[in-house]
């Protein structure tokens, strides 16, 4: 279509002003802590709960009793309540070793028993070791549901494929729980089904050197339960000219056979050296706060993990040897700028003075602290349990950010409300509520007929301020996230009025949109030569600046009933 006009005439043009504006990128929340297996100190993304079941397991037996991390807890409740993405940063006891549970398949025509390749579990700990006897209805007396076998079927030498089942530990013979099944695989590293190439054989592991995932092997495991870590009988070419197996490549393929897992190492702590619910101290859950450091440090890393909201229940902050870790998050999440931490503040059974001194001690917006535990029923073994209340307030978060917006005060009866919660470790009083609110503490009421409720947002900010209040905060979040990631768009274009209005073009139809949700009473985007002046150009910088005026929430709430003698006319 002709743009200019060169003899004379009429030039009608298009102005499309209908562009759909890009959303923000939804991240979800994060939880740093144990969990019963999975990947040890790597950050793990899961969708939903049975997601989060198959890949880091729900319960764990020490003796008689059955536990839950509260790690699982918090996973329940944050699905339950509409969340939709879940970073869970797996934690063990440093004084012990982690490995995975590795075996391998045997191959056709060998006397030896040769390994044609080996397998192993990407999750860790001896858990996942299913090594024994096969019993007469064969299963593996030591399989169980959080564990594993393999069997290679379709083994055939004139292909040179072979199928690949994984099948859950405690499952039989006759009576296969498939997990996953791979088929066509080949040993030819030519081959677009090179059995590598198909499953995976990336190793990831915690660098403290650089904190960051190393990653050795060349290609991303598509399996979510094991990988492949060495092959031993490569078969490059495996056809002649004529497309015949050659005879030296099929003495190399996989038997049809079934086996398990052993070899790995690291346990979860007993009953007897940790400390669970209610009884957490000290130790929580069988570890000490240096457990912590490396996914701390880890989750500081903006580039490679993005998530808004961020809890590890089982820290507590009034204990000395977790408060370190508290302060290192609290710093992290300053420096990131988008997220906030939950943070719990002490031990069951604690007072409300305890909690208030340990809060002031802290000045941040970047964090919330919420009180007391409660009560919950555990979702996998149906008891009810002790919880300090970050494991339920990242599920509160989401069910305000699914049914209104990030802007919006996840509080009170509209959305506050512990659906899950049994009852909380004490009914506050007006005067508890009125002394942990002061104290920049957010109380966990009880109210007849109503449940239990978070009924407070404010921050750990000291200094009164519109970011002394959570959904302000939240706001703030939300506003820089997606800018930032329209700015991040700009980087080395022209330094033009063209750019700085393709900025402006996206930035405020969406602050307008976020002013007819609630979220601003008004805002003003400035990127023009006011602030761009020749000198500012000249050094290669373009600079906005934006303007807002958050919305506030009504948390104090006046009602004045006035009576008046008959006769008298009521006010206009």
């Amino acid at each position: 279509m002709a743009s200019t006009l060169i003899s004379p005439g009429v030039l009608a043009l298009e102005n499309d002003q209908s562009f759909i504006t890009q959303q923000p990128v939804t991240v979800g929340a994060a939880i740093i802590g144990p969990t019963v297996k999975g990947p040890v100190e790597i950050p793990t993304v899961v969708t939903s709960y049975s997601q989060y079941q198959n890949t880091f397991g729900t319960t764990f037996t020490s003796g008689s009793n059955v536990y839950t991390y509260l790690t699982s807890i918090a996973a329940y409740n944050y699905f339950a309540n509409g969340g939709e993405s879940l970073l869970i940063a797996r934690v063990v006891s440093s004084s012990a070793d982690w490995t995975s549970a590795t075996n391998s398949p045997d191959i056709s025509g060998s006397t030896s028993a040769s390994a044609a390749f080996v397998i192993e579990t990407i999750s860790e700990g001896e858990l996942m070791n299913s090594s024994s006897s096969l019993a007469n209805s064969g299963s593996l007396p030591s399989g169980s549901a959080d564990n594993y076998r393999w069997e290679i079927s379709n083994s055939d030498t004139g292909s040179g494929t072979f199928s690949l089942l994984i099948r859950r530990g405690d499952d039989e013979t006759n009576n296969k729980i498939v997990l996953e099944t791979w088929t066509g695989l080949s040993l030819d590293p030519l081959s677009e089904n090179f059995i590598s190439k198909i499953i995976g054989d990336q190793t990831l592991n915690y660098n403290s050197t650089n904190n960051q995932i190393q990653v050795s092997g060349s290609y991303p495991n598509n399996s979510k339960y094991i990988r492949i870590k060495e092959i031993n009988n490569l078969t490059p070419n495996y056809f002649d000219n004529s497309g015949t197996a050659k005879v030296e490549f099929t003495g190399s393929i996989p038997l049809n056979a079934s086996g398990s897992f052993g070899s790995a190492t690291g346990s979860l702590i007993s009953s007897t050296q940790g400390k669970y619910y209610d009884k957490i101290t000290t130790n929580t859950q069988g570890l000490s706060g240096s457990d912590y450091i490396n996914m701390v440090n880890l989750l500081s890393n903006q580039d490679d993990y993005q998530f808004n909201v961020l809890a590890t229940p089982g820290l507590l902050d009034s204990v000395a040897t977790h408060k370190t870790q508290i302060t290192n998050i609290i710093n992290n999440t300053q420096n990131r700028g988008d997220n906030l931490y939950v943070v719990d503040l002490a031990a069951y059974d604690s007072t409300v003075a305890t909690v208030t001194a340990t809060a002031g001690v802290r000045n941040t917006s970047y964090a919330a602290a919420y009180w007391p535990w409660v009560q919950t029923i555990d979702p996998d073994t149906f008891q009810r349990v002790w919880v300090p209340a970050s494991t339920m307030i990242p599920g509160v978060y989401a069910y305000n950010d699914s049914v209104s917006e990030p802007w919006f005060a996840p509080a009170g009866i509209n959305r506050g409300g512990l659906s899950t919660v049994v009852r909380a470790e004490q009914k506050l009083t007006q005067a508890n509520r009125d002394s942990l609110y002061t104290g920049k503490v957010n109380p966990i009421a009880t109210f007849p007929g109503t449940g239990v409720v978070v009924y407070g947002q404010k921050t750990l900010q000291t200094k009164a301020s519109a970011l002394d209040r959570v959904n302000v905060r939240r706001l703030l979040i939300a506003l820089k996230s997606y800018i930032s990631q329209v700015a991040n768009n700009l980087v080395f274009e022209q330094n033009t009025i063209a750019t700085r209005n393709a900025f402006l073009a996206q930035v405020n139809p969406y602050l307008a949109s976020v002013q007819q949700r609630q979220g601003l009473y008004a805002f003003k985007v400035v990127m023009d030569d006011s602030n761009n002046t020749a000198d500012v150009i000249d050094r290669n910088q373009m600079v906005g600046q934006i303007y807002i005026q958050p919305t506030k929430t009504a948390e104090f709430i006046y009602l004045n009933f006035n009576i008046l003698p008959t006769g008298v006319e009521f006010p206009a």
